[in-house]
C-alpha cells in the first residue's frame, strides 16, 4: 500500500524540505510549547481513512478487552495513603487495544508508519535529540478500539510522545481531555487530585475527527478519553517513541494491555530515568 496515497501530502508536505516543510513544523513546535499538545486536522486523505477503517474492522476480534479499576498510575491501592490521595483514587476502566503484532507490514497502517518521511517529521516536530521508535513488538503501533460505554479514565502514558491518528468516531461521546505539564519535576499530586475532582481549570477538550493527527506529550500530561454511546466502534491509532534504543514495556503493564507478554519483555529492562510512579 503506497502511503503517499493515505496521507494528504499537499496539505501537510512533510516529504519535503522547502519552506512549506518549515512553516508546518514550526506550527506544529508552537502548538506544542503551549500545552503539549498539537492536532494537524485532516492529515490523511478520505482513502487513507477508509483503509485504515478497513484494516482496523478486519483485527478486531483480536483486541485484548479488559474491564478493571485503576488509578492514574496503574498501581495497586496503598491504605497507607489519605482516602483522596490521587494513588487510592480508581476509576471504571473498559478498553480494547489491538497489538501492533495483527498489523502487516504491507498494510495501511504500517505503511504510514514506514513512510520515509514520516518518523522524521515527527522528530523535528518534537525537537527531540534523542528520539526512537518504540522497540516494543506488542506495542510500537497499535489502534485503540472502544465501545458503547468505553472509555480510557484518567492516566500519564508511559512513553513521553505519543503520536495518534483518529481513524473512525463513536456515534457520539470520546471526547479528548488533558491536563497539559501537570506533572514536570515533580508527580504534583495536589493539581492531580483536583482534575480527577473535577474542579481543574486545568482541562482542554479537544474533539478529534477521522483523518487528524494528534502530537501528545502525554508522559507529564494527564489525560482521559471520556465514555463513547452508540454503535460504532471508535478507533485510534497509536504510534510510540522514546528516548532511549531498544525500549520495551514492563511485563506487568504489557499484560495489563495487551494480555500476553513476549520474551522480549522479560529479557529487556523498561525502567525510565524519570523516576515516575508509573
Amino acid at each position: 500500500m503506497n502511503a503517499t496515497e493515505l496521507i494528504d501530502l499537499q496539505r501537510y508536505p512533510i516529504h519535503t524540505k522547502d519552506e512549506r516543510y518549515n512553516l508546518l513544523v514550526e506550527g506544529v513546535r508552537d502548538q506544542l510549547s503551549r500545552d503539549g499538545c498539537a492536532v494537524l486536522s485532516g492529515f490523511l486523505t478520505q482513502s487513507g481513512i477508509s483503509q485504515l477503517c478497513k484494516e482496523a474492522d478486519s483485527v478486531a476480534q483480536y483486541g485484548h478487552r479488559q474491564k478493571n479499576r485503576t488509578n492514574p498510575y496503574f498501581t495497586t491501592d496503598d491504605p497507607s495513603l489519605p482516602e483522596d490521595d490521587p494513588r487510592r483514587t480508581f476509576f471504571d476502566r473498559s478498553n480494547i487495544f489491538i497489538a501492533a503484532d495483527n498489523f502487516t507490514h504491507d498494510g495501511a497502517l504500517r505503511s504510514i508508519h514506514d513512510y520515509t518521511d514520516f518518523d522524521p517529521f515527527i522528530r523535528d516536530c518534537l525537537e527531540e535529540i534523542n528520539f526512537y521508535r518504540y522497540a516494543d513488538p506488542l506495542a510500537d503501533v497499535i489502534v485503540n478500539m472502544a465501545e458503547e460505554g468505553n472509555g480510557f479514565p484518567w492516566h500519564f502514558d508511559t512513553n513521553n510522545f505519543t503520536v495518534t491518528l483518529a481513524i473512525q468516531n463513536a456515534d457520539s461521546g470520546g471526547a479528548f481531555e488533558y491536563a497539559a505539564n501537570i506533572r514536570s519535576d515533580s508527580e504534583n499530586f495536589e493539581a492531580v487530585k483536583s482534575v480527577l475532582a473535577g474542579r481543574s481549570e486545568l482541562v482542554t477538550r479537544i474533539d478529534l475527527q477521522p483523518g487528524d493527527l494528534q502530537l501528545f506529550r502525554g508522559r507529564n500530561s494527564l489525560h482521559r478519553v471520556a465514555p463513547l454511546f452508540g454503535q460504532t466502534p471508535r478507533y485510534v491509532a497509536i504510534f510510540s517513541y522514546v528516548e532511549e534504543p531498544d525500549m520495551v514495556g514492563s511485563p506487568e503493564r504489557t499484560k495489563q494491555l495487551y494480555g500476553k507478554v513476549l520474551p522480549i519483555h522479560l529479557a529487556k529492562k523498561a525502567d525510565r530515568k524519570d523516576g515516575f510512579l508509573d
